[in-house]
C-alpha cells in the first residue's frame, strides 16, 4: 500500500474537464490528470433515469491532497453533486510513485 491515490470524477464537457485538470495541476494538488472522452453514463438523478455523455478525469495525487482535491472539484464543478471517488494505489513503479509525490505539494 502506498500513500498515492487516484481520484475519479466526470465532467459534462471537454472544456469543464480541461478547466478542472489544469487547476488541479497548477495548484499542485495533482501530478497528472488524464481526460478520457467518449464516456456515456446512465444514472439515477432526482427519481429519474438519465443519460449523458461525459469526460472522465483520472487524477493522480497523494492521500494528504485527496481532501483538497475533493474541495477543488466541488468548487470548480458545474454539477450539483459532482462525482469524487478516491482509490488507493496499492503498488506501482517506484520512480512513477516518487514523481507523483514530488509533483504534489506536501
Amino acid at each position: 500500500m502506498t500513500d498515492k491515490r487516484i481520484v475519479l470524477t466526470t465532467a459534462g464537457s471537454q472544456q469543464e474537464a480541461q478547466k478542472i485538470a489544469e487547476a488541479l495541476v497548477e495548484q499542485r494538488l495533482a501530478a497528472c490528470v488524464n481526460i478520457i472522452s467518449g464516456i456515456h453514463s446512465v444514472y439515477r438523478w432526482q427519481a429519474k433515469v438519465e443519460q449523458a455523455d461525459e469526460w472522465l478525469l483520472l487524477i493522480k495525487t497523494t492521500e494528504s491532497a485527496s481532501a483538497p482535491v475533493r474541495d477543488a472539484i466541488t468548487k470548480l464543478h458545474s454539477y450539483e453533486v459532482p462525482e469524487c471517488i478516491v482509490l488507493s494505489i496499492e503498488d506501482g513503479t517506484p520512480a512513477y510513485l516518487d514523481w507523483i509525490g514530488d509533483s504534489v505539494k506536501g
